[in-house]
């Protein structure tokens, strides 16, 4: 048995659905019931002892080992993680009880307990970490330093009130959705917050850079007495590693779950990966709403799978039976008809625009962005923005490197189109492709590379992915940045070895010793009329630059 990890989980979980400590651990299957039935032993005894009462433990097993945590009060996480270690690695109890007895003690905050119970009373959010906790929501929330915390009584409750907040998960889209929501809110007059794999921002001012698609990022967006309504975007690998960071959304959206990170966190395969993205849907509130893309087989099977009070569906096509079935009971659906993008609840459906005046979408050839502009525009609905503003977001946000950097941004260069996108996995490479094809170019360039710590299988079907699209060239990109546990020249011999296996002929392969350098070698080969797929990831930003400066914008 190998300790993994050991960490808190601060909110709802892929494990339990409140806060606890967790550890990862590799175990063989042969063991695994033993080194489980001796932690439950050890915690049945330690818990009661050191003062964590009605504490439920679960098990997650996975392929090769399991995840072990149980619930205890958010004011002794650091010490329950303690805990949690004793338990499954066992020694004197004694000796342990008395050091952990002391631990549970010294970080006791009863002051913590009491605020949040009186926010809870009051219905009003709550937010804590190690250095603040808030109630209330943006513009009506108070925050105070973690170690100086006022009584209830102190506290300007009739001030204190919370916002909308939206939260948005998927493998793929999830950065272009919030910025498209945001440039709804801000139409509607409002001041939006926003957390992603980007930046945190406020209104029009950046507060952080960086990936804050986490419960750090959404929490300091929560807190901002400047927000009127918060849109958090939430990566799988932040809930995995501590849990949600709010879980009283007035809508979450759910847009696709394809394979990527398997490995990691415990997550081998598909289902897990819908496990995990689906942890979203304990974030809404009662009444809240639950968006969800038809289109998108994993999604539909677990959606319809869930008994959910309130649930918003949407597709490309209004004749997709999902949604035909969900309008006849009276239900909210978002789709394409006639070529307008329209909100529907039943049998009525509310035009807002036309799909080639949505400059995301590029003139209709990019649908992945039209079943993102959609799910922007039912969670717009959801956070109660009228479809005035909806409609003028959808048709004034454009995917310019400014507003979302690497996500669809489009140049004209010296006659040849390029298109630079962070696609990085099989579904986002293929819609990207798709896409491709509706541009009818002369001919096609792609730049091919992969992260370190994706899989050899996982790099198969990004080859493959990668062909199925007949490019006219690939450039092969070495990115020494992300080898992340692979030797230099690893990852580039693997995908040579599978371009040949799936037929790739030598004479259209390049290489390129960085991705700048793929972007130049592939602006250099391109002729008037043809389309150049810049994949990036390692260089976005200096890619971006180049091509700025040759598009002379």
């Amino acid at each position: 048995m190998q300790l993994l990890d050991s960490r808190r989980l601060t909110g709802a979980n892929l494990i339990m659905a409140s806060a606890g400590p967790v550890v990862d651990i590799a175990v063989a299957e042969a063991e695994a019931d033993a080194v489980v039935a001796a932690w439950r032993s050890n915690l049945a005894r330690m818990l009661p002892a050191v003062g964590i009462e009605g504490a439920t433990l679960h098990v997650r097993r996975f392929d090769g080992g399991a995840s072990l945590a149980f619930t205890a009060p958010i004011d002794v996480l650091y010490a329950a993680c303690e805990v949690n270690e004793w338990a499954l690695e066992g020694g004197d109890f004694e000796e342990a009880c008395q050091r952990l007895k002391a631990e549970v003690d010294a970080e006791r905050n009863p002051a913590l307990l009491a605020l949040r119970a009186a926010a809870a009373e009051r219905g009003v959010a709550f937010l804590w970490d190690d250095d603040l906790a808030s109630v209330g929501l943006g513009v009506g929330s108070r925050s105070w330093p973690a170690d100086a915390l006022p009584a209830p009584g102190d506290v300007p409750w009739g001030d204190v009130h919370d916002i909308p907040v939206v939260m948005v998960t998927g493998t793929n889209g999830k950065s272009t959705t919030v910025r498209l929501l945001a440039a709804m809110v801000e139409a509607a007059g409002k001041v939006p917050g926003l957390s992603s794999t980007d930046w945190i921002r406020v209104g029009e001012d950046v507060l952080d850079t960086g990936d804050y698609s986490g419960p750090g990022g959404a929490r300091a967006v929560l807190r901002d007495t400047r927000c009127e309504i918060a849109i958090l975007e939430t990566a799988r690998g932040g809930m995995l590693r501590r849990g949600l960071g709010y879980e009283r959304a007035d809508a979450v959206a759910i847009l696709n779950v394809a394979e990527d990170h398997l490995g990691e966190w415990g997550i081998g395969d598909l289902e897990g990966l819908v496990d995990a993205k689906f942890i979203l849907a304990q974030g809404v509130k009662p009444g809240g709403a639950l968006v969800l893309n038809a289109d998108e087989p994993p999604v539909l099977d677990r959606g319809r799978a869930l008994d959910a009070a309130r649930t918003l569906w949407f597709a490309l096509d209004a004749a997709h039976p999902q949604l035909v079935s969900h309008a006849a009971a009276g239900g909210e659906t978002a789709c394409v008809a006639e070529g307008m993008l329209c909100l529907g609840r039943g049998a009525t459906r509310q035009p807002l625009a036309a799909e080639v005046d949505v400059p995301v979408t590029f003139g209709a050839k990019a649908r992945f962005n039209t079943s993102n502009a959609l799910a922007a525009a039912a969670l717009a609905a959801c956070a109660g923005l009228e479809p005035a503003a909806i409609a003028a977001g959808l048709t004034q946000f454009e995917s310019s490197p400014s507003l979302n950097p690497g996500r669809g941004n489009l140049f004209e260069i010296d006659g040849v189109t390029v298109f630079a996108d962070f696609a990085h996995n099989p579904h986002g490479t293929h819609a990207i492709f798709a896409m491709a094809r509706a541009f009818e170019a002369a001919r096609v360039g792609i730049l091919l590379g992969q992260a370190g710590d994706r899989t050899d299988a996982d790099v198969r079907a990004l080859v493959e992915a990668t062909w199925s699209a007949q490019p006219d060239l690939i450039v092969v990109k070495a990115m020494d940045r992300h080898l992340r546990g692979r030797a230099e020249g690893e990852m580039i011999a693997l995908i040579d070895s599978e371009l040949a296996r799936v037929g790739a002929p030598a004479e259209r392969i390049e290489h390129a010793g960085s991705e700048l350098e793929a972007a130049e070698r592939a602006l250099a080969w391109a002729q008037p009329g043809d389309l150049l797929l810049l994949l990036l990831h390692a260089q976005r930003a200096e890619v971006l630059a180049l091509l700025h400066e040759r598009a002379g914008v």
